[in-house]
């Protein structure tokens, strides 16, 4: 659905996001763009949406956590994070589901080195690192 905002062309991408369009999925973990909480896919490839100027991002196609499901069906691994436990305090699981997402859309059979290396980046406070992995695992499977 194309959308039309008034903003400032300096303001962030996740700020616009959050209380211009409500698409509060897409949290606020750290501001500098060092802990993935606010991963969008913009064009198809993940961003930090805390880094992007809203000026920036006209006449783009923007995906964010809740974009991820489709209809009434979660993704694997959205289901896969509510399966293994992989969400825990809610500050990582969208930009962890968002890694995740990209990498198995680039690589549906991911090894372990190329599931470390899709979630890095992305940082959890709990330190609920191998629930994560787990669920990254799991929605291989399915």
């Amino acid at each position: 659905m194309r959308q039309t905002l008034h903003a400032y062309p300096l303001e962030r991408l996740l700020d616009v996001l959050r209380e211009q369009l409500d698409l509060t999925g897409t949290k606020e973990g750290c501001g500098e763009g060092e802990c993935g909480a606010c991963s969008v896919f913009i064009n198809g490839e993940i961003v930090n949406s805390c880094l992007i100027p809203v000026a920036q991002v006209a006449g783009t196609e923007i995906k964010t956590i809740e974009g991820i499901a489709s209809e009434n069906q979660l993704h694997a691994v959205q289901q896969a994070f509510i399966d293994c436990g992989g969400a825990q305090c809610g500050i990582c699981t969208p930009g962890m589901v968002m890694a995740a997402v990209c990498l198995l859309e680039k690589n549906p059979n991911p090894t372990e080195a190329d599931i470390r290396t899709g979630l890095a980046g992305n940082l959890c406070r709990c330190t609920g690192y191998m629930k994560i992995f787990e669920s990254v695992v799991r929605a291989c499977q399915k």
